[in-house]
């Protein structure tokens, strides 16, 4: 009988309770039936909020120029582009949790791979504005478009990172959305099945395309997934790589150096899983998920964010060691000016160091992995840090030119720039609210694939089972003494 189980035993269950086939759906779909709870719409609301606030802010940008932000003489990308390399490395890890895991057939991934990939979407979509409203003239953003002899002498600049940008996460978010929805399609017809109201039978029956739960449907929807995943795998590597591009290939001493593209991807998961479970935790929190995301699922995510910064903390490290091991006094300036405590920006580079590298440290305990406060905490500290990452990268490296007389006046964003990056958190948040209210924010199809191994109360079964020739064992081995 052993040899049936390919589970071990030693490992947690992935689903707690005694759950059936049909308590799963129950408990997944249910909260889209009911009417959102009194938080749910507290957290709307201020989304809502921040959203319109960052709706005036752009509004303001377009009307009057980019002058309405505090950029000057040196600081030509403040906060407008480090926010756009924070949101694209927070979309990181849902393509990860989906796609890396899926192939290597990861069973934890089913508890929140789902909002993971939800999350990649908004994260996405919150970056791609960035860039565009950093034009200032936004209704010239066709220029940017690759077509060729129709503008005259006009060509894009194909040697740009910021067009490799354009290809490669437009790219990234189209596969990501089409990964997100196919994975929805089991689910969306079980919502159809189970709806009472005519409207909601409509709605969901044309969302679901026809799914019909038959065995050549799972069999092209295994395949998209398997396809899909093998896709995303190259660009969850390729699209941070080519977001380090923007620094990467420019001659600025503190951003030309060659560590950049894996030291952006480790730094990107990192944040990406941090944002993840910030997000799960409030969601199981609200929801009533406990059972589904467990603590488990949270340890484990909790290994990688220890794994990911500690790589992030070398490349830091090794930035800092080759600055000093190649003698270019250029670059020894550009870090000079980041860590020395004379310089105006040296309390963002400590606050980097300190929420990057020193603090998840702490998750080398299993007492605090398994803390669902202090690990909320850290996940918020953690993009925290991440946000100064791309802050001291893009500022420090940039605000004192060769020339002392064109060093430039302290930078500090101006409200239309803080208002910006508030709009998109409202934008991400609305949402992610939505979301949650309309889909089943865990695969229900997935959870009821790996029940059988990884519910609780059938490893308990598969325990006693084993258990049970040991002990007839020992009783005919007594009865013969």
């Amino acid at each position: 009988m052993s040899l049936l189980r390919y589970e071990s035993q030693v490992r947690e269950p992935l689903v707690t309770g005694a759950k059936t086939y049909h308590q799963v759906t129950e408990d997944i779909i249910r909260p889209i039936e009911m009417k959102p709870s009194r938080l749910w719409y507290i957290g709307f609301i201020i989304s809502v909020g921040l959203l319109c606030f960052g709706i005036w802010s752009v509004t303001m940008e377009v009307m009057y120029g980019v002058g309405q932000w505090n950029l000057n003489k040196t600081i030509g990308w403040g906060w407008d582009i480090t926010n756009f390399v924070w949101w694209v490395g927070i979309g990181h890890a849902g393509t990860l949790i989906s796609a890396i895991l899926l192939l290597f057939r990861q069973g934890w991934r089913t508890g929140v791979n789902r909002a993971a990939e939800a999350m990649t979407i908004f994260a996405v979509m919150c970056a791609g504005q960035f860039p565009i409203w950093h034009m200032g003239r936004v209704w010239m953003a066709f220029f940017v478009l690759p077509y060729p002899n129709t503008r005259g002498p006009l060509w894009v600049n194909f040697n740009s990172p910021l067009l490799w940008d354009v290809f490669a996460i437009s790219t990234y978010f189209t596969v990501s959305l089409l990964f997100w929805y196919s994975g929805l399609l089991p689910d969306l017809a079980s919502v159809r099945d189970r709806a009472k109201l005519k409207w909601r039978k409509f709605m969901y029956g044309l969302l679901s395309f026809g799914w019909t739960g038959s065995t050549k449907h799972w069999q092209r929807h295994e395949s998209l997934s398997l396809v899909l995943a093998g896709l995303s795998t190259p660009l969850v590597l390729s699209v941070h790589t080519i977001v380090s591009f923007d620094f990467a290939t420019s001659v600025v001493p503190g951003w030309h150096t060659t560590i950049f593209p894996p030291y952006f991807v480790a730094g990107a998961v990192f944040s990406g899983f941090a944002m993840v479970q910030t997000l799960l935790l409030i969601t199981r929190k609200v929801l009533k998920l406990e059972d589904y995301i467990t603590l488990e699922h949270i340890e484990v995510m909790n290994k990688i964010i220890v794994l990911t910064g500690s790589i992030v903390g070398v490349a830091y490290i090794t930035e800092l060691f080759i600055s000093w091991y190649g003698q270019n006094p250029y670059e020894a300036a550009a870090f000079k000016n980041r860590w020395d405590l004379t310089t105006p920006y040296a309390w963002s580079y400590y606050i980097m160091m300190g929420c990057n590298v020193l603090s998840p440290q702490f998750f080398w305990f299993k007492k605090l992995r398994r803390n669902l406060l202090f690990t909320f905490f850290m996940s918020i500290l953690v993009n925290v840090g991440m946000w100064f990452e791309r802050f001291v990268i893009i500022v420090t490296s940039i605000y004192r030119d060769f020339l002392p007389s064109s060093w430039s006046t302290y930078y500090a964003p101006s409200i239309f720039e803080v208002g910006f990056y508030m709009g998109t958190f409202g934008l991400f948040f609305t949402c992610y609210f939505l979301f949650s209210k309309f889909f089943p924010v865990i695969a229900v199809a997935e959870i009821k694939h790996i029940l059988k191994k990884n519910g609780e109360s059938y490893k308990d079964d598969m325990t006693q089972v084993d258990q049970q020739p040991v002990e007839e064992f020992a009783h005919e081995h007594a009865h013969a003494h």
